[in-house]
């Protein structure tokens, strides 16, 4: 079962130290490491002493937590992490992260700022802005830090091929959150022109561009065109002042009854909308984060960032894919272990019984490998996976061999001793003795035979008692003074005529248990060809789905800027529509004809099991 933790206040994430810079804190991972359940991560950004703790702390459901200070310093230093139960959504952890104010007039040193909004838009699967008063070009200019995203963020980790290939910037709406401006203390009527509008047509006719070339109308249009172009999914809302200006210091320990009412009312639309409308965090290719790996997100983006370097998501999600990979090996290995534990009950009757609930549990932890595992590489942590549930069935094959083999001595001796007793006490060393030796003999092969639950050494077990009754048998034969020389050699003949039968049998056996092996080989092969096609079929359909998204927002981009007359940006928005539907084609080409990638990583998952099956 998916595992969340309990956090009882918010810790460090990532600390913005004036000595050493950015630092991701071992705490933080350590405490995410623990929460393999999908994670909503909630950030917020924006100017410092806006409020931002506050909105964050009523989505955590409490009163306090995130620290809001009542000076006019700001509080938060880098980025702080709150994992807590999501209100609405089972099996799911609401991660809030509480990013520094950006813009301090009052830091020495602001270098930091924009790496530390370039972070809450990787980490975040829904982004808040926090600003006071209005959404107006002040507002606007200290959101510059959303034009610096291209210069700071790649989406792939080679090089343009040529300068048709489009900007990566083009396909940051697959992976950008959802954009959520809050706007504090806001005094305005929703209008324009006169007539009512919602928040959200607020925000859209503030994202509005000016006609013109000029440097300022290229200054004014830059940060919208950023927020048009990355975010296509936009939000706004606003909130009336909480409270009077005196009693403002003490808003975390205000009783619902001194707030205002409609902020109130606001702050309740706020949190309804992101606790049910945030998304789950992903990253491209539609894989799905949990706090694990939203852990390592973190770590591999700062490793970069403090290098000099610009995080890459390609990167980023193979570093994920080799740890995410390797831990769907040991969750798969530890299923099927625990799978067979549970079901097989050794001794089997049969080498088929064995291996149909083999197949059975390796099939179960193969579908949980390839729930977890990323695509990436994933053809070498499939081949350790078959490997390594290989030997555990040679191991339980080996075990059921053994347990066949003590009961079946077991029974033998148990339904041999009168026969050893009438051995011991000559009964059998008399006139006519033989006869009856055989007939107590074949008494106890018929009980034996006859006895359920034997498992798959019962006729080599058989063998080797008529094997080490063979002398016995000779030598009463031999002093038997009834039969004469032809009975004899006729008796002898008899009883070699029913060993060799019976070696026969076991040869039958063996010969029909290495043809059972070989079958069980070619359905592990199959199984596992079958459930990789399956996992790249859907890996190139959520790759669809993610060109299509960016497409459907390319082309309501453009419809918009020609009904704003801005038909060159239009035209051009048009041109990238084009090269994106260019890229769709080949990507639909992928999944109609997957095979073409699957055959070579299905050959190096049929040629391991095959050279492993074999040493085994």
């Amino acid at each position: 079962m998916a595992s969340t933790v309990h956090m009882p206040a918010p810790v460090c994430l990532i600390e913005n130290s004036p000595t050493k810079g950015l630092m991701v804190q071992r705490e933080a991972l350590q405490l995410l490491s623990k929460v393999s359940q999908p994670v909503v991560v909630v950030a917020i950004t924006g100017p410092y002493r806006t409020g931002k703790s506050y909105l964050m702390n009523r989505l955590a459901g409490e009163r306090r937590g995130f620290s809001l200070g009542s000076s006019v310093q700001s509080q938060t230093k880098g980025i702080w992490m709150w994992c807590v139960r999501h209100p609405r959504r089972p099996g799911h952890t609401l991660v809030l992260l509480d990013s520094e104010g950006l813009s301090d007039a009052k830091k020495s040193d602001t270098k930091n700022d924009t790496w530390i909004f370039v972070l809450t838009v990787l980490l975040s699967s829904t982004m808040i802005y926090n600003s006071k008063g209005t959404i107006d070009q002040n507002a606007m200019d200290q959101l510059h830090y959303v034009t610096k995203l291209t210069e700071r963020i790649k989406l792939k980790a080679a090089p343009k091929k040529s300068e048709d290939e489009l900007d990566d910037s083009h396909t940051f709406v697959s992976f950008f959150p959802t954009f959520v401006w809050a706007v504090r203390d806001f005094t305005l009527q929703l209008q324009v022109d006169g007539e009512e509008i919602s928040e959200d047509g607020y925000l859209e006719d503030i994202l509005k561009l000016k006609a013109g070339s000029s440097p300022e109308t290229q200054l004014y249009n830059h940060p919208r065109e950023c927020i048009r172009q990355f975010f296509p999914e936009r939000k706004c809302f606003v909130f009336d002042q909480p409270a009077g200006r005196r009693k403002l210091p003490l808003l975390e320990e205000l009783p619902d009854d001194e707030l205002d009412p409609d902020f109130q009312q606001q702050v309740e639309k706020f949190c309804s909308y992101i606790w049910e409308k945030s998304p789950p965090k992903t990253v491209p290719g539609g894989h799905i984060v949990t706090g694990n790996l939203l852990g390592k997100l973190a770590e591999t983006y700062l490793e970069v960032i403090r290098s000099g370097a610009v995080p890459c998501l390609e990167s980023a999600v193979f570093v994920l894919a080799k740890a995410e990979n390797a831990a769907a090996v040991e969750e798969a290995v530890r299923l099927y272990q625990e799978l067979m534990e549970q079901r097989a009950k050794l001794p089997t009757e049969t080498l088929e019984q064995l291996l149909e609930l083999h197949a059975q549990c390796e099939r179960e932890a193969l579908e949980l490998f390839m729930a977890r595992a990323f695509k990436e590489d994933i053809e070498h942590a499939q081949i350790e996976l078959a490997r390594r549930v290989e030997a555990i069935k040679v191991k339980f094959s080996m075990d059921n061999e053994q347990a066949s083999q003590d009961k079946c001595e077991a029974a033998l001796t148990d339904l041999s001793q009168a026969l050893d007793k009438r051995v011991r006490d000559g009964v059998y060393s008399v006139s006519g003795g033989y006869e009856q030796f055989r007939g107590d003999q074949q008494a106890v092969v018929e009980k034996y035979r006859d006895l359920p639950g034997k498992g798959v050494k019962a006729d080599a077990v058989l063998l080797q008692f008529l094997q080490r009754t063979q002398t016995l048998a000779q030598h009463i034969r031999n002093t038997d003074r009834s039969l004469t020389e032809k009975d004899k050699e006729m008796k002898s003949a008899q009883e070699q005529n029913e060993r060799a039968e019976q070696e026969r049998e076991v040869q039958r056996k063996k010969e029909a248990e290495e043809k059972q092996k070989l079958q069980d080989q070619l359905r592990k092969t199959n199984e596992h060809e079958r459930q990789l096609r399956k996992k790249l079929e859907d890996s190139y359909k959520k790759q669809l789905e993610e060109q299509e998204k960016i497409i459907r927002h390319k082309l309501e981009e453009e419809r918009a800027l020609r009904q704003e007359g801005f038909f060159d940006r239009a035209d051009h928005m048009s041109q990238v529509t084009r090269r994106l539907e260019e890229e769709k084609g080949s990507i639909t080409h992928n999944l109609l004809s997957v095979v073409e990638t699957f055959v070579p990583l299905a050959r190096a998952v049929r040629r391991a099991i095959s050279a492993f099956s074999k040493r085994f």
